[in-house]
């Protein structure tokens, strides 16, 4: 099949729709927002069908577009609540290479990212799992995670960019090892 037109646009929608959404929920989206988002990422593609460069592949096309959603989104965090964690968005963000030659099925892969991920946080210290789960689960802010625990902000602040760096290199590490089998 040779690249999309907007006669045919309905077939490249369903052949890349599962793996577009597994990318965007590797990204951190709510699981509620996660349609939405590939959605609007299909969209935005189709307006730009004539941007499209046929040599390239369009399933990185479309996560390129999805990826630049979320970060979009994460500029519009405060008005709507869509993403799990800044932080660990950010993370999972940073660390998504999307290339034209992807070569693994990204439905894999993003399932290898979100299993990474849950891994290396069992993995965590139990005063780093607390630390995390109020931050991002309670939506807490660090100078009350600091009066509860009885720590200084600044302490919570750093001890936060701290386990933030432990799960990056945690799930990069997993993922590597993912990706050499």
């Amino acid at each position: 099949m040779s690249g999309p037109t907007p006669e045919n646009y309905v077939q490249f929608v369903r052949q890349y729709h599962a793996g577009l959404r597994a990318f965007v929920r590797s990204l951190g989206v709510l699981p509620m927002w996660v349609d939405d988002i590939a959605q609007e990422a299909f969209i935005v593609a189709y307006e730009r069908l004539d941007e499209f460069d046929e040599s390239r592949d369009f399933g990185a096309w479309v996560r390129g577009i999805a990826r630049n959603l979320v970060i979009n989104e994460r500029r519009k965090d405060a008005r709507r609540k869509r993403i799990l964690a800044d932080n660990l968005t950010d993370i999972l963000v940073r660390t998504s290479s999307v290339q034209e030659d992807e070569d693994e099925e990204l439905g894999d892969y993003g399932t290898a990212r979100l299993a990474a991920l849950r891994d290396c946080l069992t993995q965590l210290p139990e005063k780093s799992r607390d630390l995390i789960k109020a931050r991002y689960e309670k939506d807490e802010a660090a100078p009350d995670i600091a009066d509860r625990l009885q720590m200084k902000a600044p302490a919570v602040r750093k001890a936060l960019e701290r386990v933030r760096d432990a799960l990056k290199r945690c799930m990069e590490e997993k993922l590597r090892c993912v990706a050499e089998v």
